[in-house]
Order: C-alpha cells, then structure tokens, then sequence
C-alpha cells in the first residue's frame, strides 16, 4: 500500500508538536500475567460508548451504572479504542475508570494499543469523528485557537519568504481552520505525552499473554513473534517515546505503525489457512502460546470466529456503528474453554487442547 496513504499526519498537529515533546509512559509487563478464574475480550470500540457499556455489562464486568462488577476478572481490550465515533473521550474516561475499580476488586483491566492509537499519536487524525472534538471545547478554545494559528502563520510566513514565493493567507487560514476547530488545541494536548490521555495511552502495551492465550490488536508474522512477547512490547513503546522523533520520520519502518507490526498486520485473519498453517505454527512456538486472539480486522458475520481450527480467534465484530455496532465478547475459563458472548446468549467455541502449563515449558527465562 502507498506509504502515503497509510499516515497522514496532520499539519497542523506537526506544528503543536514542537511543544508537546513525548517523554517516557510507564508500562506494565503483560506478557506473563497471573492466571485469572475468567478473562473477558473485547475488540475494536471506536468511539461507541454506549455500545461498549452495554457488552461489558452483557459480560457481567459492570452494573447498571458502568461501575466495575467483574470482580477478580481480568479483561482486555484488543485496542481502537479511538477514532470513527463521536464518544472516544468518554470511552478513554471509562477505560481508565475500571483499571483502578478492578483493581481494587482484586481483578484486572488490560488495554492494549491499537492502530488507531499510534496514528493519534503520530498526528494522523483522518479517522477523527468531528463530533468527538466538542467534547474537548473549553471557554478559552477560541482563544487557544487563534495563539496556535498565529505561530502557524508566523511560521508559513517564513518559509514563504525563504522560498521567495508569495503566501495566500485566506487559503492558508481556511485550511488551519478545517484541520483545527475548536477543541482540537486541547485534544492534542490531551493526547500528548504530558496530557492525561497521552500519558495512559504510552502506558499501553502491545501484546499480552494470559496463560496460554496471546491478545492483541492486529496480529503476528512468525517474523514478528521470534523476537517475544517482551521485547514486541519494549520496542513499541520506545517507538512511542524515546524514539519517538525517528518513528515521526519513518512511521512505517517500526513495529508501532508497520504494515507487519502487531498493529497493523492481518495475515492471521486473511491468509489461506493450509499454507499458512506451518508460519502459525512457529507464531505460536514463538509466544508459547495455544490460541491468538486478535481484533483490528472486522468479522464478516458480526461475530466472533475462528481460523485454524480454532487457533485463532477474531473478536472484531463491528461494534461501532459504522460497522453494524453488533455486540460481543469473548470469555476464556479456568480451564481454558472459550465462550461467545452475544446478546442472545452464549456460543462454545471449539479450540485446541490446553497446552502443557508454564511449569512444563521451557523457562521462561530462555524466552524473551
């Protein structure tokens, strides 16, 4: 695909940055995480607020006020929590919200990274509901507004004069005015590296292993898998802070926004299943895993499925309603049986048979 079609950044947003340097979020280690008596998966939210309260209630992890009733469950949201809706901000507020009820609860609230993250980061706003920007608008958004189009046109000035061209300033100000209305100051510095959605959000890991199930957003080349669950996240989050002015320069050469990186790859959802059953093979060696469960590339039926005799599970069903807002989840047991969940009840998914326990294994120190 033309590099130019898969990160878009926005001017504007480019220019802001200058003041919002990135610094480092902290980050849980996901990759070994205590077994759970139920672990609940959720796929792509897009801004579909209502949508996902009603399937986190549907799988009994909040009451009728979206309070954490889950208990010591462990859930986890495979990322796109962002863009396509209009409520992306009151989905982060919930998000957040729950981490620390379910913890208090004795359970757990994992939120994963998706595409839709990184490009937010990046300054990549195509898929950005304009609705969604009201929800950031403050009396002094005007005000904001027009400090921020004042250094854009200072700075339009000068490299206008550098090139000896002359500058149409109705065009250049229509423009910035199409790329930032009001309430678009606050969102970027909201999801910046010193913003509290920001700061959240490069906390976020890549991937996570619960047991013998690996979760996260796109999925992985058997490339992408040899280097470990670890180290998929070590990287992704440098990419994401220390690194973060070479990732601007090269979204695409990095696992956080590469074509092949855990965020963006589809082959475990679109490649032929016998003549990739021997890659998926070495991808679960690689994880020391019996089941991927991923999200990032939307079911067809508007529920969950599974390839590779049940190897992997897709749990993007479409929830926003662009894409039919159909509701599922996806519960894992003790022992490892997988369940549907859907508003008109439940659906045993067959999968393989347990694999040995981390004990059995190789240790786990001989895998990143």
């Amino acid at each position: 695909m033309d590099r130019s079609r898969r990160f878009v950044p926005s001017r504007v947003v480019a220019g802001l940055a200058l003041a919002l340097l990135p610094g480092v979020g902290w980050a849980e280690d996901t990759c070994r995480l205590d077994p759970c008596p139920r672990v609940v998966a959720v796929g792509d939210v897009h801004g579909a607020y209502d949508n996902f309260v009603e399937v986190l209630g549907m799988a009994g992890l909040v009451d009728d006020k979206a309070r954490w009733s889950g208990g010591k469950s462990c859930f986890v949201q495979t990322g796109d929590l962002l863009d396509r809706g209009p409520d992306t901000r009151r989905v982060l507020d919930l998000m957040m919200r729950l981490e620390k009820e379910a913890k208090d609860a004795g359970g757990r609230v994992i939120a994963l990274l998706g595409n839709h993250e990184v490009m937010n980061i990046l300054g990549d706003l195509r898929y950005v509901n304009p609705e969604e920007y009201e929800a950031f608008r403050t009396p002094r958004s005007a005000e904001m507004r027009e400090q921020l189009w004042q250094s854009v046109l200072r700075r339009q000035r000068e490299s206008a004069r550098a090139a000896g061209e002359d500058l149409d300033e109705d065009a250049v100000r229509d423009r910035f005015e199409s790329e930032a209305p009001l309430g678009f100051v606050e969102r970027t510095q909201a999801l910046s590296a010193q913003g509290e959605y920001g700061r959240w959000l490069r906390g976020r890991s890549a991937v996570a292993r619960v047991g013998d199930v690996v979760l996260l957003h796109g999925g992985l080349s058997p490339e992408v898998a040899e280097l470990g669950c670890r180290e998929i996240n070590d990287r992704v989050r440098r990419e994401l802070t220390d690194r973060f002015d070479e990732t601007r320069q090269d979204p695409l050469a990095t696992l956080a926004a590469g074509e092949k990186g855990p965020l963006w790859y589809r082959g475990l959802a679109r490649e032929d299943e016998a003549a990739f059953a021997p890659a998926l093979e070495r991808i679960l060696e690689a994880m020391d895993a019996a089941v991927v469960v991923v999200g990032h590339t939307t079911t067809k039926t508007g529920r969950i499925q599974h390839r590779f005799g049940g190897r992997v599970v897709m749990i993007d069903a479409g929830m926003s309603p662009p894409y039919g807002g159909n509701l599922a989840a996806l519960e894992v047991g003790e022992d490892g049986e997988m369940v549907a969940l859907y508003p008109d009840g439940r659906e045993r998914i067959d999968t393989p048979a347990a694999a040995p326990a981390p004990a059995e294994r190789e240790p786990a120190s001989a895998r990143p």
